[in-house]
């Protein structure tokens, strides 16, 4: 599994990109040309962790962050103004990619970020010879179900249990996409 072959910053927004159906104004914010992906340094681990820490009841540790850089998985941040807004995490080998995190600053929310990185790693995936990708979500999480519903992906199973919750376990959807 090898991080992407790439290291340049990929400016995130063209007119090639809008969104059919999203206003205007969350429109010009993804052609904002201080919006970016770039691949994630160690150096971003931190700003990550906030987000992290802010988005799960049950995060990633430092640890895991810093064992998916070092494991050459793809990772990267996407950045507004030099601030961290979001990141994703994704192992890619054998034909296939698997997106391990995937998550947008809750204050950024609602504006089409999501479906912006989750486009992002779906394209590097595919540059990368992955012919499916997978993923795993909380049943509970309606709001990236439906994004992955929009996109394309389609439930394979479920995994009993899979979460842990407040008050015990949640099941995980199995999703995959055909590439």
């Amino acid at each position: 599994m090898a991080r992407s072959a790439t290291s340049q910053t990929d400016a995130v927004g063209s007119k090639d990109d809008d969104l059919p159906g999203v206003p205007a104004n969350m429109n010009t914010l993804l052609k904002d040309p201080l919006l970016q992906i770039s691949p994630m340094q160690l150096d971003d681990v931190a700003a990550v962790m906030e987000i992290e820490l802010r988005a799960y009841e049950f995060p990633w540790s430092e640890g895991n962050m810093r064992d998916c850089l070092n494991s050459n998985y793809y990772c990267c941040v996407y950045r507004l103004d030099d601030r961290c807004i979001g990141y994703g995490v994704m192992s890619i080998g054998a034909g296939e990619a698997q997106i391990l995190n995937i998550c947008i600053d809750s204050s950024m929310r609602g504006q089409g970020l999501g479906r912006r990185l989750l486009r992002h790693l779906i394209a590097t995936a595919g540059k990368s010879s992955a012919d499916t990708m997978f993923l795993e979500v909380r049943a509970s999480n309606l709001a990236a179900v439906s994004l992955y519903d929009s996109m394309g992906f389609n439930e394979m199973g479920r995994r009993r249990g899979y979460y842990p919750t407040e008050s015990g376990r949640e099941d995980a959807l199995m999703l995959a996409l055909s590439l």
